[in-house]
């Protein structure tokens, strides 16, 4: 069975934003396909979309690395996420369906729940959902595409603090869910953008560790090309 590329293109990028591959660290076609048990073919049409993507630089007479992001590089991509979530917010409360409008209110609860429990793991995992879904509401497959890159960037090159008031957040997500229920773009732009303000604060660079030496095989389902 063919191991598609988009699916050898996530587990190499998962593995670039979890740190296995640290930056500068040399990705060559030979041992990607043993590690993820597949052909060269796909890898290297992930590699080339993971360039694509900033995540992977190609250098002469050493091949594909793991890029190395640089702090300037850092800021723009906080600097871009304030200004595009707001725009996928006015994009959701115009074009939202009941569908996402239900999974955000549920989400809500639940976020309102655990934060007055203090559960921060399950908190950021249901910020990622929220923000995703928020994301998916706007119906703008580019801005939808753009965005979801800029999380991996996001959690690839930042260490995020959870929220000091964590219920104050999650009442920020009620507020813009009320927004986008009510088709109000423009209060849905302002709210999404004193939020992402705000989230901005908590992003730290993250340290990167050495080049790990070695690494065990990752066996994609379904076996070899």
């Amino acid at each position: 069975m063919r191991i598609p590329a988009h699916a050898v293109c996530t587990a190499i990028r998962d593995d670039i934003v979890s740190g296995v591959f640290a930056p500068s660290a040399r990705l060559t076609e030979e041992v990607l396909a043993r590690r993820y048990g597949v052909s060269r073919v796909p890898v290297r049409e992930a590699l080339r979309t993971l360039e694509s993507e900033g995540f992977v630089t190609t250098r002469r007479h050493a091949g594909a690395c793991v890029a190395e992001p640089t702090a300037q590089e850092a800021a723009d991509l906080l600097e871009l996420r304030v200004l595009l979530e707001p725009l996928a917010a006015a994009r959701a409360a115009r074009r939202r369906t009941d569908g996402h409008l239900k999974v955000l209110r549920g989400l809500v609860r639940l976020g309102q729940e655990r934060a007055r429990q203090g559960q921060g793991e399950d908190l950021r995992a249901l910020g990622g959902w929220f923000h995703e879904t928020l994301s998916q509401a706007s119906a703008s497959p580019g801005l939808i595409a753009l965005l979801t890159q800029m999380r991996h960037k996001t959690a690839w090159m930042f260490v995020v603090d959870a929220p000091a008031r964590p219920t104050e957040c999650w009442a920020e997500h009620g507020a813009l869910v009320d927004a986008v229920a009510r088709g109000d773009a423009e209060r849905a732009r302002s709210l999404a953008a004193v939020h992402a303000e705000r989230a901005a604060g908590a992003h730290r660079p993250r340290a990167r560790a050495a080049v790990r030496t070695s690494q065990p095989a990752v066996h994609m389902p379904g076996g070899r090309h």
